[in-house]
């Protein structure tokens, strides 16, 4: 689920102009006269979501999309929100995408995280940021099963960063090492499977296993 208004997960996968839950509630507000008798917008932009989930080889993937013009997110994140709760039932695994910052957390998009992963880049304001970041989701009674740290773009080593993760108490997932080849991608907007960088590929596995054991 990619939750960032900013959606950039779509390219990463090789996704090509997926439909939007905020594109899906703006063409029903536009066009009230198509939803059927006896049902609900809420409903409608509800089946109208489900029937619109791009559905690849291995995942389902939902974007949130951004507004076209200016405008609050609050009734697409109320309507996310809830959406959520229902999708978690279906599926083994949610996999939820969010900007970098702490308006998701804010908004408490997920009441429950069983294991939140904090992204931060290779300096001391990154992890105190993903410090700060869990600490409001706990201040805001976010149920959090686990947490864990991935420092990315490292170019040597965490060395002078030992310091600052462990007073941060986060768990040190792993470290995704600056890549070359994936500067390209980036640069080229390929998808991310087409990525041939062995120490990427075995820095994400090992924090994978970390993640999921």
């Amino acid at each position: 689920m990619d939750a960032d208004p900013n959606s950039s997960l779509p390219d990463l996968l090789g996704v090509k102009d997926p439909e939007t839950i905020v594109g899906i509630v703006e063409d029903i507000s536009k066009n009230m006269d198509k939803i059927p008798h006896g049902v609900t917008k809420d409903r409608f932009i509800e089946m109208r979501v489900h029937q619109t989930l791009t559905e690849g080889k291995d995942y389902d993937l939902m974007v949130m999309g951004r507004p076209e013009g200016p405008g609050c997110y609050c009734y697409v994140n109320n309507l996310l929100r809830d959406l959520i709760g229902k999708i978690t039932k279906t599926y083994d695994f949610v996999v939820i995408d969010n900007a970098a910052g702490m308006e998701h957390i804010s908004r408490r998009t997920m009441r429950r995280i069983d294991k939140l992963v904090l992204v931060s880049d290779c300096s001391v304001m990154g992890i105190r940021s993903s410090k700060r970041i869990y600490d409001l989701a706990v201040e805001l009674g976010i149920k959090i099963g686990e947490v864990f740290l991935v420092v990315n773009k490292v170019t040597d080593s965490t060395e002078g960063l030992d310091d600052e993760i462990r007073k941060s108490a986060l768990t040190l997932a792993g470290v995704v090492p600056h890549s070359e080849p994936l500067k390209r991608i980036s640069i080229s907007n390929t998808p991310i499977s087409g990525l041939k960088d062995k120490n990427i590929t075995d820095s994400v596995n090992k924090i994978w296993s970390r993640i999921c054991r």
